[in-house]
């Protein structure tokens, strides 16, 4: 059997999206596999219920996403970047029956939100775009070569005027309706006569916000949702919009607060949205809440479970529109609950324990569902929608799994010294373990705060990589995780570093008690928060032998005022800059890189707008400065979400790059460390631009 290389990542095929057509015999999604260095390609796939293989139903063209199939199954509409130079999704529209798909849009700002309308005859979707878009008309066409100029020089009026990897330019997302039929009779090149757009002139909310969420309710009503407030960037306030289309009249009927990005709703008027207290929202439970539009009643059916919807979680009407189906983490798996609209019965869990359960469609008869596990990174599955017959579709990395070895990781529970209960972690020896020998152990860290690790999910390849590399690695779910209750989430309250180091620590005390563990050669890594925690963990123990802190958080006060997420900071400690600026410096990893010893390598990405790369300069300039054993990566055109979507080279670059730190300084690698070492020794992945930096001798290059 081989072992896992951080290169395999290449030959590595995700899958997500599951969507059960009407007649609940197939499902189609999207597989999404590394195409060359740079690029991915994504294709919509689709695979019957019954038995057979899947088969790729779109061409390999580009990057395809959202597969939304019509009320009736003739025709399959997804978002694609076929054919565009820029990048810019366009909506297509494909017969199932057979035929080649069409482009129904050329709009400037790219689509996304699909949805059918009940009756099949539209199609709503949103797009980010400026006021000259709309009053020029490329919001509804636009000329393919089309360019958007680069601002020169860039003036900014708003607090978040950039996420992701890019600026927003002055952008705000709105809601468009498409007219099925028109729109393919002006295929191949659309007009925009078949596109209206709902939101930004005057009414419910002006043009200046953005409209997220749409949703049908009957075949005239849309719901949609906008951030409001006196400051909107600055606000947590969201007002609901219910919008009659026949009358073209727009009724604003409820609020909410928290982090809305999803609304569902039923044909009678049932709004289902996600609601989180305002006050120290970050750390709170996002809860699910239900408005009947005949009534005018609010229920909040989540309510008696100590469990939140947030963080990549979803929810969906079933098909009778009386039961809300959702996901949760739980005690280290993500599960499926069902739960009466009305508040009537307390919710349910249908299906997913055990195991991480990444996103579903709820058909009449069935829940498609795509599922990781620890012996592979993710396949279509469903089950019956009381969870009770379980079948898997699709065995998209087979061929790569067959001759690959595979470990099994190890459930954990330890105490820790403040926490209430146990805490759950897990242990994954190499490949080829033997119990009589020691292994160095490499510790991860997860991000958030206030997220939790599983035994699969997006860290499937990269905790098998380093298994493979011969290191025992270590995970857990420290204080401030959630789904273990809100109690636990909030522990972390106002005391990110000490409170979670002191979990990770306990985690890291029982896991070297076994007599395969070489309690001496030890080494710690994570991003973002836990970038934060590998950072705070080398300044306040010298526990480690050498550490990875990967886009992280290093100083408070210079994270506040330049991420797009300024509101954990407020919410988590309950300050900002102004009001306790001593406080959040000694809460930030920078005020102890002096007592720092730990070799400690810092990798950032140049275009990551949730944690900006200032922080990280700081920290790695505080390293140098204090003669610490250090190198800064930059990755470039990366963001925030380089481990999991970056380039392909850039993600090999990245794994391959924390093994070698770690092998320089372990006592079972006759390695030298990195800084030793030729720049390219040990790596397969060299981006130009790397090679370049190399040649000048820059020390900041990776």
């Amino acid at each position: 059997m081989n072992k896992i290389e951080a290169a395999d990542y290449h030959a590595i095929a995700g899958v997500e999206d599951p969507q059960l057509s009407p007649d609940g015999e197939r499902v189609a999604f999207v597989q999404r596999r590394p195409e060359d260095e740079e690029s991915y390609a994504a294709t919509i796939h689709v695979v019957p219920i019954g038995g057979g293989g899947p088969t790729q139903f779109t061409v390999s063209d580009g990057v395809d996403s959202e597969p939304r199939w019509s009320p009736d199954g003739e025709y399959l509409a997804f978002a694609s970047t076929r054919g565009e130079g820029d990048d810019r999704e366009q909506l297509w529209i494909v017969p199932t029956s057979g035929g080649e798909a069409r482009r129904v849009t050329s709009v400037v700002g790219g689509v996304t939100d699909l949805a059918w309308s009940p009756d099949g005859s539209r199609l709503c979707f949103t797009q980010r775009v400026t006021a000259a878009d709309r009053e020029t008309g490329r919001d509804r066409a636009v000329d393919s070569e089309y360019e958007r100029d680069e601002p020169d020089p860039r003036v900014i009026d708003r607090m978040i005027y950039r996420a992701d990897t890019a600026y927003l330019d002055g952008r705000r997302n709105h809601v468009y309706v498409l007219a099925v039929e028109t729109a393919l009779s002006n295929t191949p090149e659309p007009d925009g006569d078949a596109i209206t757009r709902l939101t930004g002139d005057g009414e419910p909310a002006g043009a200046d916000v953005d409209y997220v969420a749409p949703t049908w309710g009957d075949d005239e009503t849309i719901y949609y949702a906008a951030k409001t407030g006196d400051e909107a960037d600055d606000s947590l306030e969201y007002e609901l919009y219910e919008h009659d289309l026949e009358l073209d009249a727009v009724d604003a009927f409820t609020e909410t607060t928290g982090w809305l990005e999803s609304i569902d709703a039923t044909a009678d008027g049932k709004v289902a949205f996600e609601y989180t207290p305002e006050e120290r929202a970050s750390m709170r439970q996002t809860e699910l809440r239900v408005h009947d539009r005949e009534s005018g009643s609010e229920t909040t059916p989540t309510e008696p479970l100590d469990r939140t919807i947030g963080h990549r979680c979803e929810f969906q009407w079933g098909p009778d529109g009386d039961v809300l189906y959702f996901s949760t983490p739980d005690e280290g798996s993500r599960v499926v609950w069902s739960v009466p609209g009305d508040a009537s019965e307390e919710p349910t869990a249908v299906y997913g324990d055990g195991v991480t359960v990444e996103s579903f469609d709820v058909g009449r008869n069935a829940i498609a569902y795509v599922q990781s596990e620890w012996d592979h990174p993710g396949d279509v599955f469903v089950t019956t929608r009381g969870g009770n017959e379980t079948t898997r579709l699709t065995r998209v990395n087979d061929e790569y799994l067959a001759d690959r070895a595979v470990s099994q990781p190890e459930a954990v529970r330890f105490e820790s010294d403040g926490a209430a209960g146990q805490l759950q972690g897990w242990l994954l020896t190499p490949p080829d373990f033997d119990p009589d020998e020691t292994y160095p152990l490499v510790v991860e860290i997860h991000g958030g705060p206030h997220i939790h690790w599983t035994t699969a999910g997006t860290m499937w390849h990269e905790f098998q990589t380093l298994a493979a590399r011969g290191y025992v690695v270590f995970w857990c779910n420290p204080r401030g995780s959630t789904g273990y209750g809100e109690d636990r989430a909030t522990a972390i309250e106002r005391d990110w570093g000490a409170v979670t180091l002191t979990d990770v620590l306990a985690g890291v005390d029982a896991v070297c008690e076994r007599d395969f563990v070489d309690a001496d050669d030890v080494f710690v890594t994570g991003g973002s928060f836990g970038g934060f925690m590998t950072a705070w963990t080398v300044g306040h123990t010298d526990r480690f032998r050498a550490a990875v802190s990967q886009r992280g958080v290093y100083d408070l006060t210079g994270f506040y005022g330049s991420t797009d997420a300024f509101k954990l900071l407020e919410g988590d400690f309950g300050t900002t800059p102004w009001e306790e600026p001593g406080f959040l410096w000694e809460q930030s990893p920078v005020a102890a890189v002096p007592d720092v010893d730990t070799p400690t390598l810092v990798l950032h990405s140049d275009r990551d707008y949730r944690t900006p790369a200032n922080t990280a300069e700081l920290f790695y300039h505080g390293l140098k400065k204090h003669r610490v054993d250090t190198r800064l990566v930059r990755y470039p055109r990366e963001g925030h979400e380089l481990s999991r979507s970056g380039e392909p080279a850039h993600v090999v670059d990245r794994l391959e790059r924390i093994a070698r730190w770690f092998d320089g300084y372990s006592a079972h690698h006759e390695t030298p460390p990195a800084l030793e070492r030729d720049r390219d020794a040990g790596l397969s992945a060299q981006s130009d631009e790397a090679d370049e930096d190399e040649t000048a001798g820059d020390d900041t290059a990776a």
